[in-house]
Protein backbone atom coordinates (compact mmCIF):
# COMPACT_ATOMS: atom_id res chain seq x y z
CA UNK A 1 0.00 0.00 0.00
CA UNK A 2 2.79 2.42 0.94
CA UNK A 3 4.68 2.15 -2.40
CA UNK A 4 1.46 2.90 -4.29
CA UNK A 5 0.86 6.05 -2.25
CA UNK A 6 4.48 7.12 -2.69
CA UNK A 7 4.17 6.75 -6.45
CA UNK A 8 0.89 8.71 -6.45
CA UNK A 9 2.42 11.52 -4.37
CA UNK A 10 5.32 11.67 -6.81
CA UNK A 11 3.45 11.38 -10.11
CA UNK A 12 0.44 13.65 -9.44
CA UNK A 13 2.52 16.80 -8.75
CA UNK A 14 4.62 16.09 -11.84
CA UNK A 15 1.47 15.80 -13.95
CA UNK A 16 0.14 19.03 -12.42
CA UNK A 17 3.35 20.92 -13.14
CA UNK A 18 3.43 19.66 -16.71
CA UNK A 19 -0.21 20.58 -17.39
CA UNK A 20 0.17 24.01 -15.77
CA UNK A 21 3.26 24.75 -17.89
CA UNK A 22 1.54 23.62 -21.08
CA UNK A 23 -1.62 25.63 -20.37
CA UNK A 24 0.43 28.64 -19.29
CA UNK A 25 2.36 28.59 -22.58
CA UNK A 26 -0.90 28.60 -24.55
CA UNK A 27 -3.03 31.12 -22.62
CA UNK A 28 -0.47 32.90 -20.43
CA UNK A 29 0.41 32.76 -16.75
CA UNK A 30 -2.27 35.25 -15.61
CA UNK A 31 -5.14 33.39 -17.27
CA UNK A 32 -3.81 30.07 -16.03
CA UNK A 33 -3.83 31.33 -12.43
CA UNK A 34 -7.31 32.81 -12.96
CA UNK A 35 -8.70 29.50 -14.23
CA UNK A 36 -7.06 27.51 -11.43
CA UNK A 37 -8.71 29.79 -8.85
CA UNK A 38 -12.02 29.77 -10.77
CA UNK A 39 -12.18 25.96 -10.87
CA UNK A 40 -11.47 25.85 -7.13
CA UNK A 41 -14.27 28.35 -6.37
CA UNK A 42 -16.79 26.56 -8.60
CA UNK A 43 -15.72 23.20 -7.17
CA UNK A 44 -16.17 24.32 -3.58
CA UNK A 45 -19.68 25.60 -4.34
CA UNK A 46 -20.62 22.30 -6.00
CA UNK A 47 -19.01 20.42 -3.13
CA UNK A 48 -21.12 22.34 -0.64
CA UNK A 49 -24.39 21.52 -2.43
CA UNK A 50 -23.45 17.85 -2.91
CA UNK A 51 -22.37 17.58 0.72
CA UNK A 52 -25.61 19.08 2.01
CA UNK A 53 -27.62 16.77 -0.25
CA UNK A 54 -25.71 13.72 1.00
CA UNK A 55 -26.14 14.83 4.61
CA UNK A 56 -29.90 15.25 4.11
CA UNK A 57 -30.18 11.74 2.62
CA UNK A 58 -28.15 10.29 5.51
CA UNK A 59 -30.37 12.01 8.09
CA UNK A 60 -33.47 10.80 6.24
CA UNK A 61 -32.23 7.20 6.34
CA UNK A 62 -31.35 7.46 10.03
CA UNK A 63 -34.81 8.87 10.76
CA UNK A 64 -36.23 5.79 9.03
CA UNK A 65 -34.09 3.55 11.22
CA UNK A 66 -31.75 2.53 8.42
CA UNK A 67 -27.98 2.65 8.32
CA UNK A 68 -26.77 5.35 5.89
CA UNK A 69 -23.87 3.19 4.61
CA UNK A 70 -23.87 4.48 1.03
CA UNK A 71 -24.19 8.07 2.21
CA UNK A 72 -21.21 7.64 4.53
CA UNK A 73 -19.12 6.32 1.65
CA UNK A 74 -20.31 9.21 -0.53
CA UNK A 75 -19.33 11.62 2.23
CA UNK A 76 -15.82 10.16 2.24
CA UNK A 77 -15.68 10.50 -1.56
CA UNK A 78 -16.76 14.14 -1.21
CA UNK A 79 -13.99 14.78 1.32
CA UNK A 80 -11.50 13.37 -1.19
CA UNK A 81 -13.10 15.49 -3.94
CA UNK A 82 -12.68 18.57 -1.74
CA UNK A 83 -9.00 17.80 -1.23
CA UNK A 84 -8.54 17.44 -4.99
CA UNK A 85 -10.41 20.67 -5.71
CA UNK A 86 -8.40 22.69 -3.20
CA UNK A 87 -5.11 21.39 -4.59
CA UNK A 88 -4.05 23.88 -7.26
CA UNK A 89 -4.01 22.43 -10.74
CA UNK A 90 -6.18 21.21 -13.56
CA UNK A 91 -5.51 17.47 -13.20
CA UNK A 92 -6.60 17.28 -9.55
CA UNK A 93 -9.55 19.57 -10.31
CA UNK A 94 -10.67 17.14 -13.01
CA UNK A 95 -10.46 14.25 -10.53
CA UNK A 96 -12.38 16.30 -7.94
CA UNK A 97 -15.12 17.20 -10.42
CA UNK A 98 -15.47 13.52 -11.39
CA UNK A 99 -16.10 12.69 -7.72
CA UNK A 100 -18.67 15.49 -7.48
CA UNK A 101 -20.71 14.00 -10.33
CA UNK A 102 -23.14 11.59 -8.56
CA UNK A 103 -23.16 8.77 -11.18
CA UNK A 104 -19.36 8.73 -11.32
CA UNK A 105 -19.09 8.87 -7.53
CA UNK A 106 -21.58 6.04 -6.91
CA UNK A 107 -20.06 3.93 -9.68
CA UNK A 108 -16.60 4.31 -8.19
CA UNK A 109 -17.91 3.47 -4.72
CA UNK A 110 -19.64 0.38 -6.11
CA UNK A 111 -16.44 -0.78 -7.87
CA UNK A 112 -14.27 -0.26 -4.77
CA UNK A 113 -16.75 -1.93 -2.39
CA UNK A 114 -17.16 -4.92 -4.74
CA UNK A 115 -13.38 -5.34 -4.91
CA UNK A 116 -13.02 -5.09 -1.14
CA UNK A 117 -15.82 -7.62 -0.60
CA UNK A 118 -14.45 -10.07 -3.19
CA UNK A 119 -10.91 -9.80 -1.75
CA UNK A 120 -12.17 -10.58 1.75
CA UNK A 121 -10.93 -7.28 3.19
CA UNK A 122 -14.45 -6.06 3.82
CA UNK A 123 -17.55 -7.91 4.99
CA UNK A 124 -20.94 -6.58 4.04
CA UNK A 125 -23.65 -7.50 6.52
CA UNK A 126 -26.90 -8.96 5.28
CA UNK A 127 -28.83 -5.82 6.30
CA UNK A 128 -26.69 -3.62 4.03
CA UNK A 129 -27.08 -5.98 1.08
CA UNK A 130 -30.84 -6.10 1.54
CA UNK A 131 -31.14 -2.35 2.21
CA UNK A 132 -31.74 -1.56 -1.45
CA UNK A 133 -34.36 -4.33 -1.69
CA UNK A 134 -36.49 -3.01 1.18
CA UNK A 135 -39.83 -1.53 0.38
CA UNK A 136 -40.68 1.92 1.69
CA UNK A 137 -43.88 0.55 3.26
CA UNK A 138 -42.13 -2.05 5.45
CA UNK A 139 -43.38 -1.90 9.02
CA UNK A 140 -41.22 -2.98 11.91
CA UNK A 141 -43.30 -3.78 14.99
CA UNK A 142 -41.84 -3.14 18.43
CA UNK A 143 -42.41 -1.92 21.94
CA UNK A 144 -40.68 1.09 23.48
CA UNK A 145 -39.99 1.51 27.20
CA UNK A 146 -38.43 4.54 28.91
CA UNK A 147 -36.13 3.91 31.85
CA UNK A 148 -37.34 6.96 33.78
CA UNK A 149 -41.03 5.86 33.75
CA UNK A 150 -40.78 3.84 37.00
Amino acid sequence: MFPVLAVIFLIVPLIEIYVLIQVGQVIGAGWTIFFVVLTAVIGVQLLKSQGLSTLARAQNKMNQGEMPAMELMEGLALVIAGAFLLTPGFFTDALGFLLLFPPTRSGLIRIISNRLVSSGQFVMHREFRQESQRQSGDIIDGVHYRKDDD
